[in-house]
């Protein structure tokens, strides 16, 4: 597991080398604007599989994905209007959609359901590194499911590394291949999830953007 400390100066050398492991198939644990993430191509299922595998994550548990825009989330999902108000009314980052999914996105993440979630992310960092990617990242966090995010890269190896129900987890240090550190986060609300799927709006999970101010976006009062 190769360990790379997120400085001024390297990142553009982090960047690069995030984005070659994740074009061979590999799995790198990252930081996001929330918490650390686990991230891998998100449109592959062997690499989808080994994020499933070190969270200790259910099949058929969605996970999301962060895209750099509209654009390339478009290439997946069906935008429809009101995700298009909320990703340019609500601050980038503090939201999750999830959208029905473009006819023959079958794999990776969209495996067997029928919808594609997908953040844009306010961390320059991860938006760089999605560009330098060119497809959508996964981006769920990086603990055993069911347990506490950690906010360092020691406590989350160590979580990682422990066991998961009654099944011992993969060996953390060969199945994350870089970790990119940028220390201690500080503590965020995760983003909201919004299901957008059908024809009246979910909230899943209220989180950094308040419930209220989703409905104000979608009724045009805010």
């Amino acid at each position: 597991m190769e360990h790379i400390r997120l400085e001024e100066g390297n990142t553009e050398a982090a960047i690069a080398r995030a984005a070659e492991v994740l074009r061979a198939g590999g799995v790198i644990l990252y930081p996001t604007d929330t918490l650390y993430g686990l991230g891998a191509d998100a449109l592959s299922d062997d690499a989808v599989a080994k994020v499933y595998g070190i969270k200790g994550r259910e099949d058929g548990k969605p996970v999301h994905a962060i895209v750099s825009d509209l654009d390339m989330a478009a290439e997946y999902a069906e935008l429809t209007d009101d995700a298009r108000l909320l990703a340019e009314r609500l601050p980038h980052g503090q939201v999750t959609l999830i959208l029905n999914k473009k006819a023959g996105v079958d794999t990776g993440i969209a495996k067997g359901i029928q919808t594609f979630g997908f953040r844009i992310p306010a961390s320059d960092f991860c938006i760089r590194m999605v560009r330098e990617f060119r497809n959508p990242i996964t981006a769920t966090s990086a603990n055993i499911s069911g347990q506490k995010p950690e906010r360092s890269v020691d406590a989350i190896l160590e979580q990682l590394a422990r066991k998961s129900h009654s099944n011992v987890l993969q060996n953390t240090r060969t199945s994350i291949d870089v970790v990119v550190d940028a220390g201690e986060l500080p503590e965020r609300r995760p983003s909201t999830v919004v299901d957008l799927s059908s024809a009246t709006p979910i909230i899943l999970r209220e989180g950094a953007i308040l419930a209220s101010d989703v409905w104000n976006v979608l009724r045009g009062e805010l």
